[in-house]
């Protein structure tokens, strides 16, 4: 809730505009309807059901962030080539550089509009400045799911790491106590490689939604947007040329078409932007939070 409270200067998701001309869009439709209204929600409901949906969301998120701490810290361990570990890095602040990309101040302005001198150059437009964070995610997206072997690999070593504290315990060990505690690394391993996929499977589906409900285009010089044939529905000339024995079902199509243009009216790309573009940040910045903490977690109040 803290989240949305911030203005628009900050952290652009285009929630304001898009609530602004869903409520606009509804009250026109319920006025052809016959009917008074002040809107369907207001703001504040509005808000409040989106945050008890972002909070379940980062619920779902807390646990595995945690585990990829630890996947991070002993894939490091293991990693001998800087490279492996300048990726492993990176894979860990992925999420983070997800979260800048809508932080008004600290990329948009300075990236469409940088400060060159005494004049301010603009770059790129604000539809190839959508594209190129589309692509971005994307890349970061399949960054991570590549790190996703050295992770799993990492996991796995927890068993020796579990032999290794066993042989310094005092008193005999059997074999067959040894062999359940390999086995249950290695079967719990399904378990671990979901909540590694998960969020990112999360994350692409919203990066997704985005692209193709916002009205977003995957090239960085968007072409002109011309009328698809969906948009335009048939006439009602067309109906009146059948047969007269298809009344009903004519007055069915005109009824379905109508109710189609009209929630294409009030649901509209503006109110998909903002709220695909929070639920996407919302969820990168779940995912560093808590992978912030299991770091912190691991390193400082865990006892080797």
């Amino acid at each position: 809730m803290a989240v949305l409270i911030v203005t628009e200067n900050y952290l652009e998701f285009g929630l304001e505009t898009g609530f602004t001309n869903f409520s606009d869009s509804a009250m026109q439709f319920l006025e052809k309807q016959g009917l008074e209204s002040q809107g369907p929600v207001s703001k504040l409901t509005f808000k409040f059901f989106l945050a008890i949906f972002c909070s379940f969301i980062g619920a779902f998120l807390t646990f595995p962030g945690l585990r990829l701490a630890q996947m991070h810290l002993d894939a490091l361990n293991l990693a001998t080539e800087k490279i492996t570990q300048t990726l492993l890095h990176i894979n860990f602040l992925a999420p983070l550089f997800m979260v800048l990309l809508w932080v008004k101040p600290i990329t948009k302005d300075y990236i469409m509009n940088p400060p060159l001198g005494k004049e301010s150059v603009p770059l790129m437009s604000e539809a190839t400045f959508d594209t190129l964070r589309l692509w971005l995610i994307i890349l970061l997206c399949a960054l991570r799911l590549a790190m996703m072997r050295s992770h799993l690999q990492a996991y796995l070593n927890l068993a020796q790491k579990c032999v290794d504290q066993m042989k310094k315990e005092a008193g005999r060990i059997s074999t067959v106590e040894l062999q359940k505690m390999v086995a249950r690394v290695f079967y719990y391993l399904c378990v671990i490689a979901l909540q590694y996929v998960a969020p990112l499977v999360m994350l692409l589906h919203t990066t997704l939604l985005l692209k193709t409900l916002g009205n977003h285009s995957w090239g960085i010089y968007p072409e002109a947007v011309s009328p698809s044939p969906v948009d335009s529905f048939p006439s009602n000339s067309i109906y009146s040329e059948l047969p007269s024995a298809d009344g009903k079902m004519k007055v069915t199509v005109t009824q379905i078409t109508v109710a189609l243009s009209s929630l294409k009216t009030i649901f509209t790309p503006l109110l998909f932007r903002g709220l695909l573009s929070f639920l996407t940040w919302w969820i990168a910045a779940c995912l560093f939070s808590t992978s912030l903490f299991g770091l912190f977690y691991h390193q400082y109040l865990t006892v080797a």
